[in-house]
C-alpha cells in the first residue's frame, strides 16, 4: 500500500496494490501500522459506518466538533463516487482549500481525513456504497454539518452533475447547513493551532 500526501495538510490518499488473476482481484484495504507511519500517530479505528447511495446523491460537507473531533479512513466498496477533503481550519495554510480523488470498487482506493477536515462525497453510480473507519464513536450533538455547495468553497458538484447528466439530490440537513463563514462566526471549527496540538496528544499517547 501506498500513502499520498494530498493538497490538504493531514488528508492522504491511500492506494493499495491491487494483485488481479483470472479469478479477480486482491489488496489490503486498511494497515494501521502504514497508516501510522504516515500520519505520525496511531490510526485505529473503533467504529465502522456504510452509506449506501443512489447516483447523484450529494452526502456532506461533513466533520465533528473538536473535541472529541474524528479521523476517518473512507473507502467506496461498491460503485464509484467523487470523494472531497476540505480544509475548514482557521489558521491552516491551506485553509478552504480541497482535495478530490475517485474512489471505487475497482481502484480500491481510499482517503484518511484528519480530525477537523470536513468531507463529502458524490454518489457517481447507482447503488454506491461507502465505508468509514472512524477514530471515534458517535457522540449525539457533535456532528458538523455545513453547505457543501458553498460559493467561497467552489467545490466541483455541479461540473460533475451536468457532466453525468444528473440533479444533484440532497437531504433537507445537508441543504440546511450553513456555509463556511457562517459556522466561524458561530465558533464551530476548531482552528488549525488547535487540531495540529490535538494530533500531537494522540502521537504522544501512541
Amino acid at each position: 500500500m501506498e500513502i499520498h500526501r494530498t493538497s490538504v495538510p493531514h488528508a492522504y490518499l491511500l492506494v493499495p496494490k491491487v494483485i488481479e488473476d483470472e479469478r479477480g482481484c486482491f489488496y489490503e484495504a486498511f494497515r494501521h501500522d502504514v497508516l501510522g507511519e504516515a500520519i505520525g500517530r496511531p490510526m485505529v479505528p473503533v467504529q465502522s459506518n456504510y452509506s449506501v447511495s443512489r447516483r447523484g446523491t450529494l452526502r456532506g460537507l461533513h466533520g465533528v466538533l473538536l473535541p472529541p473531533g474524528q479521523a476517518k479512513v473512507v473507502t467506496c466498496v461498491r460503485g464509484e463516487v467523487l470523494d472531497v477533503v476540505v480544509d475548514i481550519r482557521p489558521g491552516s495554510p491551506a485553509y478552504l482549500r480541497h482535495t478530490a480523488h475517485r474512489l471505487s470498487a475497482a481502484n480500491g482506493r481510499a482517503v484518511f481525513a484528519a480530525e477537523g477536515l470536513g468531507h463529502a462525497f458524490l454518489a457517481l453510480t447507482d447503488d454506491a456504497c461507502v465505508n468509514y473507519l472512524c477514530s471515534t464513536t458517535f457522540v449525539p450533538g457533535t456532528q458538523l454539518d455545513l453547505d457543501a455547495l458553498d460559493p467561497e468553497l467552489g467545490l466541483p458538484w455541479r461540473e460533475e452533475s451536468r457532466a453525468g447528466g444528473f440533479e444533484l439530490l440532497r437531504s433537507p440537513k445537508d441543504r440546511d447547513a450553513p456555509t463556511v463563514a457562517e459556522a466561524r462566526r458561530a465558533g464551530l471549527l476548531a482552528s488549525y493551532e488547535e487540531c495540529v496540538e490535538h494530533y500531537a496528544t494522540l502521537a504522544a499517547r501512541g
